[in-house]
């Protein structure tokens, strides 16, 4: 990963990331095994719970097909550890051309995008004149709320 792109992701004082794997994502619907595949490697090399490493997989699976069904190749997949936050990214070259029929493919919210906020701590995309990146960030470890106090006031 380039210097220019880490400061663009993290110019706002966020720690840089303690680990980065990126993978090249192959413009085929077989990429998306592929590629899931490959990214169970270093998640479980960084030390994630096996049920943290499960939902970024489940990420990187929507990620790249998206980027398979929608954008135009190459596209890059990119991991980043950062402290108790996985980072994944799906870099592409932009929105595909229009289909053959002349319509552009349908917009608007879909299953496995309802999934990925579910399971986000934060997302979006990072969109340039010539690409998008599309990201996700998960935490690797589950948040600690506070217990709710009121359910354990007796009543008189």
């Amino acid at each position: 990963m380039n210097a220019q792109l880490m400061n663009r992701a993290y110019a706002a004082g966020a720690a840089a990331p303690k680990a980065v794997y990126t993978c090249p994502v192959p413009h085929t619907p077989q990429a998306v095994a592929a590629v899931r595949h490959r990214a169970r490697g270093p998640l479980t090399a960084w030390g994630l719970s096996e049920g943290a490493v499960e939902k970024a997989l489940l990420v990187v699976s929507e990620l790249v097909t998206n980027a398979v069904l929608h954008a135009l190749p190459p596209a890059e997949l990119r991991l980043l550890l950062l402290g108790d936050v996985v980072r994944i990214e799906v870099a592409d070259s932009g929105t595909a051309p229009v289909r053959s029929c002349g319509t552009p493919a349908p917009v608007g919210p879909r299953r496995g995008g309802a999934v990925v906020e579910a399971l986000a701590a934060g997302y979006g995309a990072d969109v340039r004149p010539k690409s998008v990146t599309h990201w996700v960030e998960l935490r690797t470890r589950p948040s600690v709320r506070p217990p709710n106090l009121l359910q354990f006031r007796r009543r008189p």
